[in-house]
């Protein structure tokens, strides 16, 4: 059997500053994923802006993209609306995991950890 060492308590004491000061800047990204956008256009129509908690703030539909005279474009104006909104949804999310990711550099994907830090 192999025998398991424990970290003494300057170790101890070390492991925890270090968790703490992760879970501080992973509070502090959280904050300002909130203020941080991205904006995605589709089909050259349709632009939205999400910010990093995957919060629409603004819908822009150009004018030119609704077409009366056209039978379909209520269907294919919505049908690039719902693009839109996940393909910004999608991209909000990566960019929040990779800000988390920065300050992690995985361990939130430590089960062991995960309790630790807030996940």
């Amino acid at each position: 059997m192999k025998k398991r060492t424990i970290p003494s308590g300057g170790a101890q004491m070390g492991l925890m500053k270090q968790l703490q000061k992760m879970q501080q800047d992973m509070a502090e990204a959280q904050e300002a994923l909130a203020h941080t956008t991205t904006e995605v256009t589709v089909g050259g129509a349709i632009t939205i802006v999400i910010t990093g908690h995957q919060r629409v703030q603004s819908v822009t539909i150009k004018p030119e993209a609704i077409n009366t005279s056209d039978e379909e474009w209520l269907t294919d104006l919505q049908d690039m609306l719902v693009v839109a909104v996940n393909k910004a949804i999608e991209e909000s999310q990566a960019m929040a995991a990779k800000r988390m990711e920065e300050i992690t550099g995985g361990l939130g994907d430590n089960p062991l950890l995960s309790g630790l830090m807030g996940s």
